[in-house]
């Protein structure tokens, strides 16, 4: 197979963009397709909450020092509505400078786009991908751009977004939770600063993020429950979530758009095709609880570009390469989505034996800090941690 390009990212998000940063000067040609015209990439109005790992991984790609839009989480409260049991995460404990961070996806992204900014690889936007096919002597892509349809032959494809391309002939295991998270920013009384609060009830998680003053909401629901909360009044919106979380931080004062998703869980069984590989959200979209979903997905990007780099130029897209790939990411990987699920399954009732053991593991879980600052790492590093 004559190739047009050693490395195709089909999809042009910090995720994809992570990995194209992280084969700078390899000497690689690289393309990527990016189905968003270069005007709207801005568009996406969520926060990220990035992980202390995520930090350093962005730190060794050279984009930290460019994000200046970022708020430190220090500590994490974590509690049950409807009981005392409660535990708290500490950095300082855990002797890193946070926990996590808040940032606005734009942010990032337009940070990722700055440090690329006379990167050899090819980018094109507007290029709306309508077909992969894998085969033992590369990957073959159609996609639409200006009007036109155009093909690419690659190496190795890295579908970093889009995996519903795949699904048709490689579906996913997807576990619908039949909940959707209600998104919006938040102020109030008493903020603490640098604090994050995850409350689990019966209806679902709920997330206040230390954003911009205020706190960056994630409230989960039932999905009919959440198109109802979408058309409440601000007034009203802001009292009942001061009644369904409490009064650790006041009351609730101004809001902000809101917005809402579908929560699910979908996990791409095979990471790997002959020449083809899954990333980030295409290879697994995660609920939104704990914050993992992302912070994945950029362990994807790191872990993928390390395999590429130590792989000879006509090994890309090899059986060996992808085995190897999928060696490196298998354990992080099913941690991570094990470790998400099992949280949304365990407090997403209200059984009152249930309840009163969740209380009492939270307590102790603040009384043995060994498992504490594990749990604490797993979440901040992976299973590198």
């Amino acid at each position: 197979m004559n190739a047009d390009c050693d490395i195709a990212i089909i999809g042009g998000g910090p995720v994809g963009s992570a990995l194209r940063l992280a084969l700078r000067d390899s000497g690689l040609r690289i393309v990527m397709l990016e189905a968003r015209r270069k005007e709207h990439a801005g568009d996406d109005p969520r926060a990220l909450a990035l992980s202390c790992g995520s930090r350093q991984i962005l730190e060794r790609l050279g984009v930290w020092r460019e994000i200046a839009q970022v708020s430190p989480i220090r500590d994490i409260h974590v509690s049950q509505k409807g009981s005392f049991g409660r535990t708290l995460l500490r950095a300082a404990e855990l002797e890193v400078p946070a926990l996590g961070y808040v940032l606005p996806y734009t942010e990032l992204q337009n940070a990722l786009n700055r440090v690329l900014q006379g990167n050899d690889a090819t980018c094109l936007t507007g290029a709306a991908v309508t077909r992969l096919q894998s085969t033992d002597q590369g990957a073959s892509i159609t996609y639409q751009h200006d009007g036109e349809t155009c093909q690419l032959q690659t190496r190795l494809a890295v579908v970093a977004d889009g995996g519903k391309l795949l699904e048709a002939t490689h579906p996913p295991r997807i576990r619908d939770y039949h909940q959707s998270a209600v998104i919006t920013h938040v102020t109030c009384a008493h903020p603490q600063p640098d604090t994050a609060f995850e409350r689990f009830t019966a209806q679902g998680p709920l997330a206040l993020l230390p954003f911009r003053g205020g706190y960056e909401l994630v409230w989960t629901a039932e999905q009919k429950m959440a198109q109802e909360m979408l058309a409440w009044p601000d007034a009203v919106f802001l009292a009942r979530l001061h009644q369904h979380f409490g009064d650790r931080v006041g009351e609730f004062l101004t809001m902000g758009r809101r917005t809402s998703f579908p929560l699910c869980m979908k996990y791409a069984p095979n990471l790997t095709l002959p020449h083809t590989v899954l990333i980030g959200n295409a290879a697994q979209t995660l609920h939104p609880v704990a914050g993992q979903g992302f912070n994945l997905g950029l362990r994807d990007s790191w872990e993928l570009a390390q395999e590429i780099l130590d792989s000879s130029p006509g090994a890309h897209g090899s059986s060996e390469m992808l085995s190897g790939y999928c060696q490196r990411r298998r354990l992080d990987r099913l941690a991570g989505t094990r470790f998400t699920d099992g949280l949304v399954s365990l407090f997403s009732n209200d059984l009152l034996l249930v309840r009163s053991a969740r209380a009492a593991a939270l307590t102790l879980l603040d009384c043995l800090p060994g498992v504490k600052k594990f749990v604490a790492r797993r979440m901040m590093f992976g299973t590198n941690g």
